[in-house]
């Protein structure tokens, strides 16, 4: 396991500090479990936008040269 050195802002690490304490684990194990949460949201975040922008789809590409069209100035 890798070892990283990082700057925090001491309200930030007091937090931290505070969530470990009230977890009963380690300042580490405080920013890795936070740290995965935070990397798991922007995934799930990332898959539900993809979901949303391919509904109402059809075919390869959907009905792109419409939808490009409509977008033009008459």
């Amino acid at each position: 396991m890798a070892k990283v050195m990082i700057s925090l802002p001491d309200e930030l690490l007091a937090r931290i500090d505070a969530r470990a304490t009230e977890a009963g684990i380690t300042r580490s194990a405080t920013l890795r479990a936070l740290a995965e949460a935070a990397l798991g949201e922007r995934q799930r975040q990332l898959s539900a936008r993809m979901v949303e922008l391919q509904t109402g789809l059809t075919g390869h590409g959907g009905d792109v040269a419409a939808v490009i069209k409509a977008g033009r100035p008459a």
